[in-house]
């Protein structure tokens, strides 16, 4: 498969835009956009570790989350134009302020300039790529990183067609989540630790639980389940919903959700036999969201 800005055919929206005359249903044009690189803290443990994940917030966004934290970025499209080989310099410099990993969020639709970017550097840096998405993937794009991406990180976000629809106007989503990340799995095989306790290959399937949702959360905790051998991924079960951008349209996401709610997920989870990681509630924080001010560009 060949991966161009022309005829988009990046993501599963397939929207065949000519992106280097205009934007694709990403909002995004030919050019890469990024609205922070910085030293991460916030990742999971085996990510952050005691230095911080050097992550890449990219610009423009295929899903249409109406709760989404980053919007000013996936929505507003803020951020910097970048050159690929600007955006191999940004790589080299986290790496050189201590950086464990080099972090992309959110990279799908610049995929041809990351790629070359990553073809830049690979044989100069000595940490990890991670590949950090929100799940929506199409499996015949994900092939094209094979062997340039150590660690996925997406979220599996519903199973409901209906929710999916509702919230990220992709009645699709889950269709083409779980097999992307069987394609993931393909490529990393199981997880792979360091000896001071850092990933250095494998899968982590995200799962945020939103509020009054939980039995869409127990059905994508099922579906994982039977996908995947339980003791060669991780789980990452995320109690951080805040809401956000346009959440207040949809009364029943409205706000946080409860103890109960996120306890039940949790429980379900371990039942199932997920090993991983389960937030605290206090993590359902505004000031968990970066600050989106072109650091490091």
């Amino acid at each position: 498969m060949e991966i161009s800005y022309t005829d988009c055919r990046l993501c599963p929206r397939q929207c065949g835009a000519d992106r280097t005359q205009t934007v694709g249903f990403c909002k995004s044009g030919a050019v890469p956009k990024a609205a922070r690189a910085s030293l991460h803290m916030w990742e999971e443990p085996c990510i952050s570790g005691e230095n911080g994940s050097g992550t890449v917030f990219f610009s423009g966004c295929s899903l249409k989350c109406c709760f989404c934290q980053n919007y000013k970025i996936s929505a507003e499209n803020y951020g910097k134009e970048l050159t690929v080989t600007q955006l191999a310099d940004v790589f080299l410099r986290l790496e050189d302020m201590g950086a464990d990993n080099i972090n992309l969020v959110n990279p799908t639709h610049f995929l041809p300039s990351v790629i070359a970017a990553i073809e830049l550097v690979r044989d100069k840096l000595s940490v990890p790529f991670i590949y950090n998405s929100g799940g929506y993937e199409l499996t015949e794009t994900l092939k094209m990183l094979d062997g340039l991406i150590d660690i996925y990180l997406p979220d599996i976000k519903y199973f409901s067609p209906d929710i999916s629809q509702k919230y990220s106007q992709a009645a699709d989503y889950f269709e083409y989540a779980l097999p992307a990340a069987k394609e993931m799995f393909r490529q990393t095989g199981g997880i792979v630790l360091g000896e001071n306790g850092l990933i250095k290959k494998g899968l982590i399937i995200r799962h945020l639980v939103l509020p009054t949702h939980r039995k869409d959360s127990f059905r994508v905790l099922d579906e994982i389940a039977a996908a995947f051998p339980m003791d060669q991924i991780y789980l990452s079960l995320m109690s951080q919903y805040t809401p956000f951008y346009k959440s207040c349209e949809h009364k029943e996401i409205n706000r946080r959700i409860s103890t109960f709610e996120y306890d039940s997920v949790c429980d379900h989870a371990r039942l199932l036999g997920f090993n991983g990681y389960m937030q605290e509630r206090s993590s359902a924080k505004e000031e968990y969201t970066p600050e989106f001010d072109l650091r490091g560009l």
